[in-house]
């Protein structure tokens, strides 16, 4: 009665009070009341025989609490103790999302959680409910120590979408270790997503592919582990293949070179009759290999179709949808829901010119439109498959494939906007995709992205983007550590996105770019002042990760944005760096005088101990270990040489413009003009 009549007075107060934490994702219901539970001397137990999934849920639960209050709080199968927090499952376990997940109030994932001075307990229908309120109930824990509570409140909560996925690119890039990807599950689990879609183009052993990418794939056993891992935590581990397109790691094999178009390409040739059978077989493999109910086969990006080996009279298109039908028969033998890339299918590419495309498609099947850029209307990459009655998973992006650091103004707008043309269009659900395409992202800047994708296909309304990165940290590190920590994230987008502005493209490649080019030089000229303030941002992010490593926290997750923050430094050292000495060689051409053309060339730029060359090399040299130290706390050495060999080039040729710069002052001759800035590129 106690609770009841507490209940009864609940504040009115906004749920996100600025005395109360705020909780991510933002539950659909919350109300606080007056008063607190203290975490000291607090139990766990449950109502009934509880299941290895309450069980789990109430251990990660005691394990939380103990760790905030610096007590042990106990769980107990039964008994009365008071105060306690009680778990009530009323239904079936249903661990993980069905074939037909539902959303809503009433649906396997909703739970409702009352807190009061005398107790609390969380209740749900299914195990996954009981879990997500666990997590809720560790979100809203205040204080530490003997001091630590949870205040009283009443929360109803339910998913917005019943599937909340993340894709995760493991053939683009580096391998990540087993490891890894369980901590990215853990951060998953915890923000309420269901999902992990395992992208694979040849990152999986199977049998008779001992030789397609050996080094560079996890093995039968470690996929099981992984599925087991995720299944503990209620996320679902789907297959995330490519059976069309994406497959140049097994082309370029020369045993299956013959399959693809053209010759050691990265499309399947869809006239080749042997391909079938090495579709049925990678269908047969993996269909047994991954529990989930659904199966992606990829077939994005078909390069080739239509321009190569298109027989007189023959529709390509149709040679295309015909194979995407074939596996889709496939897949059903192992009752299996096929997902697919929808981007020959949606938007103007192929849709206006092949309407009929739609209606062929597989029965069931769920089209995957994906867009990754910010734009003001989405409409034509889901309505047209939403008018076909084409059910739909929408697919943004974490914005960090070719970047420093991860664009996250760019992220949270194509998130944010994606998803609510496709909630328009009762979309089933979200595909937060992370891709490593340019083979050097250190993933773990990108995990507030993780986060952010999973809170905002369960919470109702848009991701406050004002907000999110001070609403993550503080749910993710120490209150003083999140106050450090989210001013850095957004210095770190902010300089990401002024470098991709003024360097005018991806800021991983043009990092890696001659700021000396004749061609880039008056661009960088130009904007010398963005430069200045993009480097001003790097450096005070620098001293925010700085402060908040010694102030204890996390190093797995601080050390690699600090590696961004001094890469960042890094790229606007350099550009700014040859824009100066522009200016000197500038100064040269009009007065050469011997003792200016040695102060500045082989002083200021050359000196062997603190010249501004120096201050290149030495950056870059020890930005190289950091970043490998930091790659292989990820990742396996899958690919890193490849990497390192970017740090190695750059390296030598700061080293060749020091060998250069003697030849230039010693060859100048009195009388004669002084050369342009760009002599001072090595001779190639």
């Amino acid at each position: 009665m106690r609770l009841l009549h507490s209940l009864l007075v609940l504040s009115l107060l906004p749920a996100w009070a600025a005395e109360h934490r705020a909780l991510v994702p933002r539950p659909q219901e919350i109300r606080y009341a007056g008063g607190t539970l203290a975490l000291d001397g607090l139990s766990i137990r449950f109502a009934s025989e509880p299941g290895a999934e309450d069980r789990f849920a109430a251990r990660q639960l005691s394990a939380g609490l103990s760790a905030a209050g610096q007590t042990l709080v106990p769980v107990h199968e039964t008994g009365n103790a008071t105060p306690a927090i009680v778990l009530v499952r009323t239904g079936d376990v249903a661990a993980l999302p069905a074939a037909d997940e539902q959303a809503g109030p009433d649906s396997r994932e909703a739970y409702t959680l009352r807190v009061s001075p005398s107790g609390a307990e969380i209740r749900a229908r299914a195990s996954a409910g009981l879990f997500y309120g666990v997590q809720t109930l560790l979100q809203m824990v205040e204080g530490s120590g003997s001091r630590a509570v949870l205040p009283a409140a009443e929360v109803r909560d339910w998913p917005a979408l019943a599937y909340r996925g993340f894709m995760m690119d493991l053939s683009h890039g580096q391998l990540l270790h087993l490891e890894e990807i369980e901590r990215q599950i853990d951060l998953l689990a915890r923000f309420k997503a269901n999902q992990y879609f395992f992208y694979s183009e040849a990152a999986i052993e199977l049998e008779g592919y001992s030789l397609v990418n050996p080094d560079g794939r996890y093995t039968r056993e470690q996929v099981r582990r992984i599925i087991a891992y995720a299944r503990e935590r209620h996320v679902d581990v789907v297959p995330c293949l490519e059976l069309y397109g994406h497959m140049h790691d097994l082309f370029r094999v020369e045993k299956f070179a013959d399959l693809s178009l053209p010759r050691y390409g990265g499309e399947f040739d869809p006239r080749n009759p042997r391909i079938r059978e090495v579709l049925d077989g990678l269908v047969e493999q993996t269909a047994k290999l991954f529990p989930s109910p659904w199966y992606h086969v990829g077939f994005d990006e078909p390069w080739a179709l239509g321009k190569l080996g298109v027989a007189p009279g023959a529709d390509p298109f149709q040679l295309y949808l015909d194979t995407l039908r074939h596996v889709a028969g496939e897949a059903q033998k192992y009752h299996k829901r096929l997902m697919f890339w929808a981007d020959m299918l949606s938007g103007a590419r192929i849709f206006s010119r092949h309407p009929e495309l739609i209606a062929g498609l597989p029965k069931g099947s769920i089209a995957v439109p994906w867009v990754y850029n910010d734009r003001p209307d989405f409409t034509p990459y889901v309505e047209p498959l939403a008018k076909m009655n084409v059910p739909t998973v929408v697919a943004p992006g974490v914005w960090n494939w070719n970047e420093v650091f991860p664009d996250y103004h760019q992220t949270f707008k194509n998130i944010n906007g994606l998803l609510a043309t496709g909630k328009r269009y009762h979309t089933l659900g979200i595909l937060n995709t992370g891709w490593t395409d340019s083979a050097q992202t250190l993933y773990r800047m990108s995990l507030p992205g993780l986060a952010l994708g999973a809170a905002a296909g369960w919470q109702s309304a848009p991701v406050d983007a004002a907000a999110y990165f001070r609403d993550y940290c503080g749910q993710t590190y120490p209150a003083a550590v999140a106050a450090e920590v989210a001013p850095a994230l957004e210095e770190l987008s902010s300089a990401e996105e002024t470098f991709t502005k003024v360097l005018q493209g991806a800021s991983i490649h043009r990092f890696w770019a001659d700021p000396l080019d004749p061609a880039r030089l008056p661009r960088l000229e130009a904007h010398r002042e963005d430069l200045h303030r993009a480097r001003l941002l790097a450096e005070s992010a620098q001293e925010r990760l700085q402060r908040a490593l010694r102030m204890g926290g996390d190093p797995r997750t601080l050390e690699s944005l600090l590696i961004a923050a001094r890469m960042f430094d890094y790229l606007g050292m350099k550009n700014l760096y040859a824009v100066e000495w522009a200016g000197y060689f500038g100064q040269l051409r009009e007065n050469p005088d011997p003792e200016l053309v040695n102060f500045y060339l082989n002083t200021q730029i050359a000196a062997q101990d603190h010249g501004m060359l120096a201050d290149l090399m030495d950056a870059v040299t020890g930005l190289r270990e950091q970043y490998r130290q930091a790659w292989l706390e990820e990742s396996t050495p899958y690919r890193l040489g490849t990497a390192l060999a970017r740090w190695d080039a750059e390296a030598e040729y700061w080293r060749a413009i020091q060998v250069q710069v003697p030849r230039i002052s010693r060859g100048h001759k009195k009388g004669e003009p002084f050369p342009p800035v760009d002599a001072l590129r090595p001779q190639r």
